[in-house]
């Protein structure tokens, strides 16, 4: 494992009340993913509100504040986990060209996934059911061939570099509660290594490029997908065009920007760069969805929670995006604390010869 401060890492592995209480806790949340999977099934109105007007609103926070938390108890993780823990798993290594690549795929499969809402799955509970399913196959898939957590939770997910960048300056880190002993699986391991996304000596280029495409361009990406309404039936082509081409063309022209701004500054601003572009997103984010959830989006019917237009005040509204836009500034831009990773890293795994 490269560059890792051993202040970082724990000596104590997980065990007694508090793994108890971790594994407690990875089940409560597998049952209300469950659960929310067979809402968007069978319920599929309130499964639909659930999982993107409630879950989905709450997550880049919770990035922000505690990945590690969420990386804990992610019912994803625990199905890519499940074949480890039953030992069905062949715990192959991945190669370091791999891990490059699946980087890289993770950021493709997040600028997929996300336009395709607009044509299907902000509306569809059916259609979000049936990609979460693909997701966990891929997911469980990974964990019968692969090693812990490389797979999946530090490779293909499409969440994991919306994690790396919001969870810069984490502000909680609790213990590993899924590897019980460090299989040095990955290189960099995101659970134990502070600064992930600046560019580490080990970097593949295929990861330096996952990186720049995530940290520059999903600014620009997030500006564009809240310009584009929600389908209410079968999309046509010119809708597909609209749904991936104007976040796609608004996220080019954050990337160009971002990668004249890297060449144009010093390389010890690098790191100020990248928070800035990753406030620039999450601030973005709420500016916009915050509005939608109570009726006061630019497509009002589209992300709605609750409609409260006639009972909160626009100027409550526009008081909120500005103290949210504050906030996210501090957080990851102005504030300096101690670097910290997600999650202590549990002791290294000692083979026996």
């Amino acid at each position: 494992m490269s560059n890792v401060n051993t202040k970082y890492q724990a000596t104590v592995p997980l065990e007694g009340q508090k793994k108890l209480l971790w594994r407690y806790l990875q089940g409560l949340f597998f049952l209300i993913g469950l659960g929310l999977f067979m809402a968007l099934i069978f319920v599929p109105k309130i499964g639909v509100v659930a999982f993107w007007n409630v879950l989905i609103p709450v997550a880049p926070l919770l990035f922000l504040v505690a990945s590690g938390f969420w990386r804990n108890v992610c019912p994803l993780a625990s199905v890519a986990m499940f074949p480890h823990h039953l030992n069905l798993s062949k715990r192959k290594r991945i190669p370091l060209k791999w891990q490059g690549w699946l980087a890289l795929g993770s950021v493709a499969l997040l600028f997929l996934i996300v336009p395709a809402r607009h044509l299907a799955l902000n509306n569809d509970g059916l259609a979000t059911a049936i990609t979460l399913a693909f997701l966990a196959t891929l997911a469980f898939v990974g964990g019968v061939f692969f090693d812990v957590k490389s797979a999946w939770c530090s490779g293909l997910c499409p969440v994991h570099p919306v994690e790396k960048l919001y969870g810069q300056k984490v502000g909680f880190t609790p213990p590993n509660a899924h590897c019980g002993a460090c299989h040095n699986c990955v290189m960099s391991c995101p659970d134990s290594t502070p600064t992930q996304m600046e560019k580490m000596p080990n970097q593949r280029t295929t990861q330096t490029i996952a990186t720049t495409l995530l940290t520059g361009g999903l600014p620009g990406f997030i500006w564009g997908w809240f310009h584009v309404p929600d389908c209410r039936g079968a999309a046509d082509w010119r809708e597909c065009l609209v749904a991936f081409g104007l976040p796609w063309a608004t996220m080019a022209l954050t990337l160009g920007g971002f990668v004249l701004l890297r060449k144009l500054l010093p390389k010890n601003k690098e790191t100020l760069l990248t928070s800035a572009f990753a406030a620039a997103s999450i601030s973005c984010y709420y500016w916009y969805r915050i509005p939608s959830l109570v009726g006061y989006g630019l497509f009002p019917q589209d992300g709605l929670l609750v409609d409260l237009t006639q009972t909160l005040p626009l100027w409550s509204i526009m008081a909120a995006q500005v103290a949210a836009v504050a906030f996210f500034g501090w957080w990851l831009v102005l504030r300096h604390p101690e670097p910290a990773v997600w999650a202590m890293r549990p002791p290294f795994l000692v083979k026996k010869k």
